[in-house]
């Protein structure tokens, strides 16, 4: 269910300060909308008419990764990011009015105990949730930022642009693993190619794809399918190419498909993020913030979406895992931001 995001909600998040106005006091919101599909449109589209041009959504949720047999924790990331986002400063850099802050879709979670099979079906269900809701925004011509859950929401946003532009997606992700699992029922680790099996994806490319944390089974279904990548071993390790060579050629190959870009970012990529399956040889988040802003920048892309934070799994505890989260999917929005909107001094 999507919970909307009202004023008394974003205000336990905000601490504001004398002489300061933090994003938290500029981003728009729809409080006391009605969410019925016919509302929820409507008032998307006042909301770009009056400036909107992300839209920020939450998917608090980690049936998807249990289905997978990972850990769960991905239902805090939204809240999370909230808490370091909104407290941001709102200066000539980003005003934060460009950004409505939609809410958060909660669907109902299951306990420690649910089964393989009733956690796959939860996610199956989800799917429906989230093609429904990013389908009012694309259809309000707004971008969509999805912050938290598990990987398998890369499914039904890519379903929803398949629906709205009416044909399949080019896809990039920055991740270890390519999510690219045989189709045993719905979870994190098959959300391409569920979204392949069924017209939503035409291209897809994954960067930073780990050497060994990939079935063979996994890497030739991707192969059979024409997927490409650049691995993690290759960029990072043995250096036969750059990051800047590597984001070239990726961004070149987008733009010859001539489809809609969504770009993909799973936070098992960046060295010790708390997460489903969290690595220390990684990506250093620099690098993920410019691969973001670099993809956006330069290619026609239709939505962000960041997946698989769990602040829970932060070795240190939830509260530290909360402040790294946050800080650090508040870069990976910011850098989106930056390349779609630049900075006018």
């Amino acid at each position: 269910m999507l919970q909307i995001m009202t004023q008394a909600w974003l205000d336990t998040y905000l601490s504001t300060r004398d002489g300061e106005t933090k994003l938290g006091q500029q981003v728009q919101l729809l409080s006391q909308v009605n969410t019925q599909p016919s509302e929820l449109k409507h008032a998307l589209v006042q909301a770009k008419n009056q400036g909107v041009q992300f839209v920020i959504l939450g998917i608090s949720e980690d049936a998807g990764p249990r289905a997978n047999l990972g850990r769960g924790g991905s239902t805090t990331a939204f809240n999370a990011a909230m808490s370091q986002l909104l407290n941001l400063q709102s200066n000539r850099y980003l005003n934060g009015s460009e950004c409505l802050i939609l809410g958060n879709i909660e669907p109902k979670q299951l306990d420690t105990h649910a089964s393989t099979e009733q956690l796959r079906q939860a996610t199956a269900e989800l799917d429906q949730q989230v093609i429904e809701v990013i389908s009012h925004i694309l259809a309000a011509e707004l971008e969509p930022i999805v912050i938290g859950g598990g990987h398998n929401n890369a499914y039904g946003l890519l379903m929803a642009l398949k629906s709205h532009f009416n044909q399949a997606a080019a896809a990039v992700n920055l991740d270890p693993h390519s999510d690219f699992r045989p189709r045993e029922g719905r979870h994190s680790g098959n959300g391409f190619s569920y979204a392949a099996a069924n017209g939503a994806l035409a291209y897809y490319h994954v960067l930073g794809l780990h050497e060994l944390k990939n079935s063979e089974t996994t890497l030739e279904q991707l192969s059979l399918f024409g997927g490409e990548w650049h691995s993690f071993q290759q960029i990072w390790v043995r250096r036969e190419m750059s990051l800047e060579e590597a984001l070239k050629a990726i961004a070149n190959n987008l733009n010859q498909t001539q489809l809609p870009v969504a770009l993909e970012l799973d936070v098992d990529a960046i060295a010790k993020m708390p997460s489903s399956a969290s690595t220390f040889a990684g990506v250093p988040l620099l690098d993920a913030c410019h691969y973001i802003h670099y993809i956006a920048k330069h290619c026609q892309t239709a939505y962000l979406h960041i997946a698989e934070a769990a602040p829970q799994c932060h070795e240190a505890g939830e509260i530290a895992g909360n402040r790294d989260v946050g800080q650090s999917v508040s870069e990976l929005i910011y850098a989106y931001i930056q390349a779609k909107k630049p900075v006018q001094y």
